[in-house]
């Protein structure tokens, strides 16, 4: 386990870098508590809280009470923590000022298809990266490699079950920021996971437009086959 105030630490040029890695922990796992960072991370629970201190200080996390399902048992459940707007902005892209500013242009001189074109186009690498990942874990399912792939271009995504089926859950949006003015964006990643899963999907939430975390609804199949296995076997 690392301990802080080590040479190891110090190696690493002080607490930033320690700072860094609690956040994008957070970043990539959603809210969590100092315990499960501390596990996840090899730190000390002192350290963790620590950094967390320091990272709420300077705005980028927030504690929030955990959900309670059922009786409580006894003591204070752990809180969980948060990254704020703020927080989100150290993970966010350099250019999303350029890039609202290029889609305007386009809005302007191209009008609304213009835009809707360019948002298809943007996410359409995203079918690629999903065959290459079925291809190298056949293993996963479709909405487990789908979420790897949304993972390997920025989005901290993952797969979790929902009351009526799954629900594909991405925790940071490398482009909410630009999304936020052109929700074409998010229309068009929408579409292509649908087309991709062979499903239907809706969206629930989107950061966005202030949520903290982008959560797409994937339901059952209804057919005795699932989409998800058909569309391993028939691709191609």
């Amino acid at each position: 386990m690392e301990i802080e105030g080590t040479p190891i630490d110090a190696a690493r040029g002080g607490d930033a870098p320690t700072r860094e890695r609690v956040a994008r922990s957070i970043l990539e796992n959603g809210p969590s508590t100092a315990a499960a960072l501390a596990q996840r991370l090899d730190l000390t629970p002192a350290a963790v809280r620590r950094h967390l201190d320091h990272l709420m200080e300077e705005g980028a996390v927030e504690a929030r009470e955990p959900r309670v399902n059922g009786v409580r048992g006894r003591g204070r459940p752990a809180k969980a923590f948060a990254l704020t707007e703020a927080g989100r902005d150290r993970f966010d892209q350099q250019y999303d000022d350029l890039a609202a500013q290029a889609l305007r242009f386009l809005a302007e001189t191209g009008g609304e298809a213009a835009v809707k074109e360019f948002a298809r186009r943007r996410v359409s690498s995203l079918e690629a990266d999903y065959r290459a990942v079925l291809d190298r874990k056949p293993e996963l399912t479709a909405p487990e490699a789908l979420a790897e792939a949304l993972t390997q271009s920025g989005y901290a995504a993952s797969v979790r079950e929902g009351p009526v089926g799954e629900q594909l859950c991405q925790q940071h949006c490398p482009v909410a920021h630009v999304a936020h003015e052109f929700p074409q964006l998010c229309e068009a990643e929408t579409e292509v996971i649908s087309r991709l899963l062979g499903r239907h999907v809706q969206r629930l939430a989107t950061i966005a437009h202030g949520d903290g975390v982008c959560t797409t609804c994937i339901p059952n199949a209804i057919t005795p086959e699932s989409p998800a296995r058909l569309s391993r076997h028939t691709r191609g």
